[in-house]
């Protein structure tokens, strides 16, 4: 679908949204059908060199217990879930430089074994290195993007630039990655222009898959104070992207979970068709606070096993 910046902002202003919704919801379940994906989810390192001014895992947080997972538990975490029926794990981290280019992509190797796909999210990287990772077998890279809007952008990340942000998503959709941008609502100075500049930010990449979930504070972070977003204008973010975006994956959110659980299953008939479950290793869980959450104590095919009862009863196929 073809639509403006302009057009997209006055559709997010609408008083009442459910024939988008249904729309939407229609264009899901011809492009990728009445399935719901269940990723796993492994947080296998909390250090992080940004100072992103939202995130719980910046740098300039002192209070935070920071951890590393060894390579060869994160290959055993990745062959739990195997077992447990996942067939995608999404291996994630702040930019930690510890875990070097040769270090993770020895464990994409091992993991790749069981013949599970991979998805990366570990940051801004030199294209070398991304390349290498390809090469040794991951498949799709999730790096969301924030916000579309310059100024905003530096304001909230101070070590770093939207330009370099969209290089790496243009670097990482050439080298023949699923690639996985996404953003977040209700951010200080935000506009609906810049959530339909967002949209269109999207589709301009060519997305492959898109997360859109809420701001949500986080005590030990310069946004402390500033209320979290609307979990109504992340579903019509998610819905448009769905327009825009007709066979991308699009999660629901673990964020939009944490404000609101009904909204997390509601987003499923406005768009999305995945959803992520952690595999962390529990003690670990806690620790990877980007923003405050709570957690699953189950263990790896138990939370598998809730999950696919939570997507059926929705009257969707778990896969």
């Amino acid at each position: 679908m073809k639509l403006t910046k302009e057009e997209l902002a006055a559709w997010l202003a609408r008083d009442n949204f459910d024939e988008i919704y249904a729309q939407a919801d229609a264009v899901r379940r011809e492009s990728v059908g009445d399935v719901v994906h269940i990723r796993a989810l492994l947080e296998f390192s909390n250090h992080c060199k940004r100072l992103c001014r939202y995130c719980g895992l910046n740098a300039a947080n002192q209070s935070v217990a920071r951890f590393r997972m060894d390579p060869r538990d994160m290959v055993e975490t990745a062959r739990e879930a195997w077992e447990a029926g996942y067939k995608t794990i999404v291996l994630q981290s702040g930019e930690d430089g510890w875990y070097t280019a040769d270090v993770l992509g020895e464990v994409v190797k091992q993991i790749k074994k069981t013949g599970m796909k991979i998805t990366l999210s570990c940051g801004e990287l030199p294209e070398s290195v991304y390349r290498y990772w390809k090469d040794c077998g991951a498949d799709r890279y999730l790096l969301k993007h924030e916000t579309s809007d310059p100024m905003l952008y530096a304001k909230l990340h101070p070590d770093g630039t939207l330009e370099q942000r969209i290089a790496c998503l243009k670097t990482l959709k050439r080298l023949g990655f699923e690639t996985g941008g996404g953003f977040m609502i209700g951010l200080p100075g935000q506009t609906l222009d810049t959530i339909a500049g967002d949209l269109l930010l999207l589709r301009e990449i060519g997305c492959d898959m898109a997360g859109v979930g809420p701001f949500i504070s986080h005590p030990d972070t310069p946004l402390r104070d500033t209320p979290s977003g609307s979990t109504e204008l992340t579903k019509r973010a998610v819905a448009l992207a769905r327009l825009l975006l007709p066979k991308a994956n699009l999660p629901a959110t673990t964020a939009l979970g944490v404000l609101n659980s009904a909204q997390k299953q509601g987003v499923f008939s406005c768009g999305a068709n995945v959803i992520m479950r952690k595999v962390t290793p529990n003690r670990l869980k806690k620790l990877y606070q980007i923003y405050p959450a709570s957690f699953s104590e189950a263990d790896i095919r138990a939370g598998r096993q809730e999950t696919e009862a939570e997507i059926r009863a929705l009257n969707r196929t778990p896969v």
